[in-house]
């Protein structure tokens, strides 16, 4: 029974804000959409609350009190249940209860080929053959220059 009492008068504690910055500076937006009306502008690193996550998007909040969402990739999350300096044991504790993290970062990457997998590669001529049918010939190409603003240009390689 008091593991659930202490629960409980935790509960508020666990839905706090995580304290963020902004990368670069950039929009908030009024919906987690880019072509949504601007509701305001944040600074090269400008301290926010982030709220909450849809798709690619955070909610924040500034340090004014303004909301609005903004690309997940343009924060830096200030050390997500980490422990800061004067933090007490029990806060510790629910910063890990409230991120789900100790203070450890966590890199997300795209996964690449290893060496055998190079060594090894051999051509898919049926891949190729579809992406062929996308390719224009040189008169469709100029055609379509034509049509367009296009004009042609040189450049130059090294």
């Amino acid at each position: 029974m008091r593991i659930a009492t202490l629960l409980l008068l935790l509960a508020p504690a666990l839905c706090l804000a995580e304290p963020a910055s902004v990368i670069r500076a950039t929009e908030m937006k009024q919906q987690p959409a880019s072509d949504a009306p601007a509701t305001g502008q944040l600074a090269e690193n400008a301290k926010v609350e982030a709220l909450e996550r849809q798709g690619g998007w955070t909610r924040v909040r500034s340090a004014g009190g303004a909301e609005g969402w903004v690309r997940m990739l343009a924060l830096r999350y200030e050390g997500a249940g980490a422990a800061r300096q004067g933090d007490s044991g029990i806060t510790q504790a629910i910063n890990v209860a409230r991120t789900g993290t100790s203070g450890t970062q966590v890199t997300t990457g795209v996964r690449g080929l290893d060496a055998d997998q190079l060594a090894n590669a051999k051509p898919n001529t049926a891949e190729l053959k579809k992406l062929e049918r996308y390719s224009a010939g040189k008169d469709a190409a100029a055609a379509f220059a034509e049509r367009g603003p296009l004009r042609a240009q040189q450049v130059s390689y090294p």
